[in-house]
C-alpha cells in the first residue's frame, strides 16, 4: 500500500496565503491575526453568526428543564426571523434565552399570577411576550418612544392570541406629564437594558414615578461604561460613542471583560438603580450572557 502525506489542495492554499514561509518571524500578533484564523480560531469581525450561533448552542443545552419549558410556553418565536440553534428539542435565539433568564429571576421573587406589570421601553417585546404566555396577569403597560411602541405593539399583537393583546396598554413617553401614571398601582416594574440610554435626570423622573406607583422593581443594565473600539471598530460613530457616555446613572468607565472590575461597580450598580431609600434589593446576580450587565430586584416595603 503506498502512503500519502502530502499537504491536501486545501493547506496547500493555506500555506500559499496564510501560514507561508514567514509565518514564523514575527509573532507580535499572532493570536489576533490571519495565521492563527487559520489554525485555532475564527476571524471574529467576518463570523460573527458562527459565534453567536455557538453561543446560543452553549446557552441552549446549559438550559434548566424550568427555563426550558419556558420557552416551550411561548409560541410564534419564530416571528422576525431569528438567528436559531436547535437545542433538547426546542428551536432558540439569543432573545428568547435572555428571557427566559430574566423571567425566571423575577419569579424567584415575585408572583406573577394576577400581577399588573408596567415596563418601561419594552424592545420590539420578548419579556412581554414570555411573561403573558407564562403567566396570568391582570394588565401590562408598556411605556416607551412612539417608534419602538409602534414596533413592540406590531409585534406583540403578531404573537399574542387577541385576549392577552388586549391586556396591554403602549403609552407614549411622549404623552407623559409629571402626573401621569401617578394615580396607578402596579405590581412590578421591569426596566432591560434602557435606563443606561436615558440622561440621568430621565432615569431619576423614572425611579421617582417606579417609587410612587409600584410594589417590586427588576432592572438589568451595564454596571458601567466602556471605551474599546475593537469590539466593534465603532461602527456607528465617534459621536454615537460620547452619547453613549453621557447617558445613565452609571457612568464610570471599567474593563467590562475583567470580572474583578465588574464586580467592584456591583454596589453603585444596586444602589444607583434603587428607586428610593426604602427600597430593599432583595437579589442581584449577573445577567448571561453578558460580563459587563447586572440585575437586580428590589421591593417596596410600603406596598
Amino acid at each position: 500500500m503506498e502512503h500519502n502525506f502530502q499537504a491536501s489542495r486545501q493547506w496547500e492554499r493555506i500555506q500559499n496565503r496564510w501560514i507561508t514561509e514567514d509565518a514564523g518571524a514575527d509573532l507580535t500578533q499572532l493570536k489576533s491575526d490571519s495565521r492563527n484564523f487559520k489554525l485555532s480560531l475564527w476571524d471574529p469581525s467576518t463570523n460573527g453568526v458562527r459565534y453567536l450561533k455557538t453561543l446560543a448552542y452553549n446557552l441552549g443545552m446549559a438550559l434548566t428543564p424550568q427555563e426550558l419549558a419556558r420557552i416551550s410556553r411561548t409560541p410564534n418565536r419564530e416571528v422576525g426571523g431569528p438567528t436559531t440553534v436547535r437545542c433538547q428539542g426546542e428551536t432558540l435565539c439569543l432573545d428568547y434565552l435572555q428571557a427566559t433568564f430574566e423571567v425566571g429571576f423575577i419569579e424567584s421573587e415575585i408572583d406573577l399570577d394576577g400581577a399588573r406589570v408596567l415596563e418601561i421601553g419594552a424592545g420590539y417585546g420578548r419579556t412581554c411576550h414570555m411573561i403573558m404566555s407564562n403567566h396570568d396577569l391582570s394588565g401590562y403597560c408598556i411605556v416607551d418612544l412612539k417608534n419602538t411602541l409602534e414596533l413592540s405593539r406590531a409585534y406583540l399583537r403578531e404573537v399574542l392570541d387577541e385576549p392577552r393583546f388586549k391586556l396591554i396598554d403602549f403609552i407614549e413617553v411622549e404623552s407623559l406629564t409629571g402626573t401621569s401614571l401617578r394615580s396607578e398601582r402596579f405590581d412590578l416594574c421591569i426596566n432591560i437594558h434602557s435606563m443606561t440610554e436615558m440622561a440621568p435626570k430621565t432615569v431619576r423622573s423614572y425611579l421617582d414615578l417606579i417609587d410612587a406607583t409600584c410594589s417590586a422593581f427588576y432592572v438589568k443594565n451595564p454596571v458601567g461604561k466602556y471605551i474599546d473600539k475593537s469590539l466593534d471598530g465603532y461602527l456607528q460613530g465617534e459621536e454615537a460613542v460620547q452619547m453613549a457616555l453621557e447617558n445613565g446613572p452609571l457612568r464610570q468607565l471599567l474593563d467590562i471583560h475583567d470580572s474583578e472590575a465588574v464586580q467592584a461597580a456591583v454596589p453603585a450598580f444596586v444602589d444607583g438603580y434603587r428607586p428610593g431609600s426604602a427600597w430593599t434589593c432583595v437579589g442581584d446576580g449577573r445577567a448571561l450572557p453578558w460580563s459587563y450587565l447586572w440585575q437586580a430586584l428590589y421591593k417596596n416595603p410600603r406596598r
